[in-house]
């Protein structure tokens, strides 16, 4: 059981736009992008939230640890801040996570990931 109401296994969609104001212009465009889907399914979203769990470090994250007691949002807050990449290079993280998706999803024919059009 986890005890706060903020923890969940994997970083969740609801913390994406706490990101926002934490870095330069380059780094606000992209979560802007990101929160204007309003769909947690779509390819960009994914690939943001999968780079946030490598991040993060979400899958080494457990119950009791000081990360998961205080939040997924503080925690990735606290990552982003301290991140020793640039904001272009997150970016170019995130585009290469896009590609990566894009390519299992075409791979396996998910149709659970909406693709950019």
């Amino acid at each position: 059981m986890l005890y706060q109401s903020d923890t969940d296994i994997l970083f969740p969609y609801r913390s994406i736009a706490a990101l926002r104001h934490l870095r330069g212009p380059i780094w606000q465009q992209l979560v802007n992008r990101i929160c204007q889907h309003q769909d947690e399914t779509h390819l960009e979203v994914l690939a943001f939230m999968l780079l946030m769990i490598r991040q993060n470090n979400c899958l080494q994250c457990f119950p009791h640890n000081y990360r998961a007691m205080r939040g997924c949002t503080i925690c990735a807050q606290q990552v982003i801040e301290r991140s020793r990449y640039t904001d272009e290079e997150l970016v170019q993280m995130w585009e290469a996570i896009c590609i990566e998706l894009k390519e299992y999803s075409s791979a396996s024919n998910n149709p659970d990931i909406h693709h950019v059009r």
